[in-house]
């Protein structure tokens, strides 16, 4: 008879198939598909009078699964459960556990850091108990965010909108998107100015830049053209001497490796990817890839991590990688050591690549597009966190003139070390130092070629992107790694922010709902009280404080408000302002307001009932029609699909599925385009009259597949596979 199968629980298809090429024959692996045990979803399911009792139901979508699993776990002598390696990982353990009736010796926890041969097998020969303070920390959690969820919304749905949520994280995330957007409008814009002066040795030689700083002795703002003009007429006819020339040699350090926060936001700048978007592609990484000579293998650590540790052997791997690719120089004397902030849990390393020599074009070929990107930016910044400093050679110049100081600043790359394989992002856009600087001398006197004045105004802190709004989330303490993502996913769905190319900006829904929190549950929205709620999730974890007595310390404040909510806006019922948009009604002339539909966002007569008329919101692209030079408008068919067309419409005719971009062509001088799609592609001229012209044939669409052509495909394969079989037989 045959020895029964070890049975391991995973929590995707795709990491069971991983794991079970790992483990061979005597273990059968196979997946959870999430939770299966829940709060019901029909009412707040926590026994708020007796500790807190949560009410957990299998969830009935998944009632043959988990017949299924409860009868192989009888089968089998020991069940693994080997969800992820995070708070709701190992709570989902402890459902599973519970609802397959696991007793503690046939239940066995094991975690996987990366889903490689090597720690599969060392997980696997190394089982533990269930951790019950992470379970008890991912219980406190959910039942608090029912508890607020589940009080408040119908709150709201009486007092403001019906279908609207509140949360303990995705209402201070709005809060603080809404708190920006006052900013900017509060703000008082002021008047400034620049003044840069052209110098040159010679007449012969072209001229640098230097930019006015003051007097000799102090530094100046300039605040207005009469101040600008005052200090052009002063040095016009007056010597420019270089005061001082100094040269200094500066090192830039990389920068650490990716932990979840920095991930998404470089992910967001780099490659225009959602938070969310870059988790799951993260989460297919982490579990398996078919990579071609290796067969399924996780390519990167786990990906929900606030910790900047790295084990010794991926450090040591990495430096014999840079040593023996790079060179010597590039690998420093010492390993890097990347100190984790003050309150990060630190359960997993940062996020790597499982093995360094597996470079992003080795595999590229076995990887999606969005695939290879995200891994291209994980293996490049774990690559260059244990590289040499970059150096440079700099020169700063300081230049005077009628008692007036100017200074100017070059910067030359010396050695490029960690830059050359990667090289961190900014949410700003640099403008990098001159490096075309003559070789100067102090006392040397230089010709004056002209003075270029530049106003300026001071300008509003920007709105938040997804990266920036992410940043000031970890900065803050809210929330933590796995929630980011689903935070803006969920107060964008709700109608509450709205992406605007790619910043957020509240809706009048969500500046609404964010005043009546502010009102109301003041500490729910306070930004202090939500990071002090995650360290004391925190304390639940490490077994310092009891998860009933938070949730006792949280509900006895809580309580009180809901009451004096309740109390103080009896019979009130608060109207969300309209948005109005720039456009007038075509048949009444009143203006149109954004309403919204089963289809989206459309635009309606804010005459309604009695005029009806709608339109679509017309969506304005970079560029110019090709044609005539009008706007190039984004447009959708009825059904769908999107097409960019010139405003004019017949009048002019131009139409394409290409997309607009910013550029213009460098040859005639029209707008250029790309293709559709995601990621960065190659924009091209489709002006036909241009040099640099590139047919509709030459933009690499995918060629639709005609029945002809697929009849022709399907006996080519047929063919190709009756001679392989022949060749073999023989």
């Amino acid at each position: 008879m045959a020895k029964a199968k070890e049975l391991v629980i995973v929590e995707s298809p795709s990491k069971a198939k991983t794991i079970e090429k790992y483990l061979g024959n005597g273990y059968k692996v196979t997946a959870s598909m999430g939770h299966l045990r829940d709060l019901p979803k029909s009412k707040l399911g926590v026994d708020l009078e007796h500790g807190f009792e949560p009410e957990y139901i299998p969830v009935k979508e998944k009632k043959d699964l988990i017949e299924e699993l409860k009868a192989d776990s009888k089968k089998a002598p020991v069940v693994y459960l080997a969800t992820d390696p995070d708070r709701e990982g190992e709570a989902i353990s402890w459902h599973l556990k519970e609802l397959l009736n696991l007793s503690d010796e046939k239940a066995r926890r094991v975690t996987f850091n990366e889903i490689t041969k090597k720690v599969v097998t060392d997980s696997i020969q190394h089982p533990r108990s269930i951790d019950q303070d992470l379970v008890d920390a991912q219980q406190a959690r959910r039942v608090l965010d029912r508890i607020v969820g589940y009080q408040i919304s119908p709150l709201l749905w009486r007092k403001v909108k019906r279908g609207l949520s509140a949360g303990r994280v995705q209402s201070v995330a709005t809060r603080m998107v809404v708190d920006r957007e006052e900013e900017i409008r509060a703000f008082q814009s002021e008047e400034y100015w620049l003044l840069d002066a052209f110098l040159k040795r010679s007449k012969e030689e072209n001229s640098f830049r230097t930019r006015f700083h003051g007097t000799t002795e102090k530094k100046m703002e300039l605040h207005s053209e009469q101040e600008v003009e005052k200090i052009r007429q002063a040095v016009q006819d007056k010597p420019f001497t270089v005061l001082s020339v100094k040269r200094s040699e500066k090192q830039r350090s990389p920068a650490p490796p990716f932990i979840t926060s920095t991930l998404q936001q470089e992910a967001s700048r780099r490659l225009n990817m959602t938070p969310r978007r870059t988790m799951s592609v993260a989460q297919q990484l982490y579990e398996g890839v078919e990579i071609t000579g290796h067969g399924s293998i996780g390519l990167i650590s786990y990906m929900r991590t606030d910790s900047l540790r790295l084990s010794d052997e991926a450090v040591a791997s990495a430096r014999n990688y840079i040593r023996d690719t790079y060179g010597p120089d590039f690998c420093p004397s010492r390993p890097r050591v990347f100190k984790t902030k003050a309150g990060a849990q630190d359960a997993h390393e940062a996020i790597r690549p499982t093995d360094v020599t597996l470079t992003p074009e080795l595999v590229r070929k076995d990887l999606t597009q969005e695939q290879y990107r995200l891994y291209r930016i994980i293996w490049g910044r774990f690559t260059a966190c244990q590289m040499a400093n970059a150096v440079y050679d700099n020169v700063a110049v300081d230049v005077e003139s009628a008692g007036y100081l100017f200074k100017a600043g070059s910067s030359v790359m010396k050695f490029a070390g960690y830059t050359a394989v990667y090289e961190e992002s900014t949410d700003e856009e640099q403008k990098s130092n001159e490096s075309n600087f003559p070789e100067l001398t102090e006392g040397e006197k230089l010709l004056l070629d002209k003075t270029v004045p530049e106003q300026q105004f001071t300008q509003p802190p920007a709105r938040y992107t997804e990266a920036t709004l992410i940043r000031a989330m970890e900065e803050k303490g809210i929330g933590r790694p796995s929630t980011y993502a689903p935070t803006i996913t969920t107060i964008t769905a709700h109608d509450y922010v709205l992406k605007e190319g790619k910043y957020l900006k509240p809706t009048p829904l969500g500046e609404v709902v964010t005043e009546l929190m502010k009102e109301h549950f003041s500490d729910i929205v306070d930004l202090k009280f939500t990071n002090h709620m995650e360290s004391r999730l925190d304390e639940i974890e490490s077994g310092k404080s009891g998860w009933q007595d938070v949730l006792q310390e949280f509900y006895d404040d809580f309580d009180a408000e809901m009451k004096a909510a309740e109390t103080a806006m009896d019979g009130q019922r608060i109207k969300v302002p309209d948005i109005v948009s720039d456009e007038v009604c075509d048949v009444c002339g009143k203006p149109m307001l954004v309403k919204k539909g089963r289809f989206g966002q459309f635009l309606g007569c804010s005459g309604f009932p009695e005029c009806t008329f709608t339109k679509p919101i017309v969506v304005e692209m970079p560029g110019k029609c090709p044609k005539c030079g009008s706007r190039i408008l984004k447009r959708t068919s009825k059904k769908g699909y999107v097409f960019y067309a010139c405003e004019r419409g017949t009048d002019c005719g131009f139409i394409t599925w290409d997309v607009p971009t910013k550029d213009t062509c460098p040859q005639c001088g029209k707008t250029m385009f790309k293709r559709s799609g995601r990621g960065p592609l190659k924009s091209f001229c489709i002006n036909e009259e241009c040099p640099a012209f590139v047919p509709e044939d030459k933009r690499r669409y995918p060629k639709k597949k005609t029945a002809e052509t697929d009849s022709k495909e399907k006996s080519e394969k047929k063919t190709k596979s009756a001679a392989k079989k022949k060749t073999n037989k023989q």
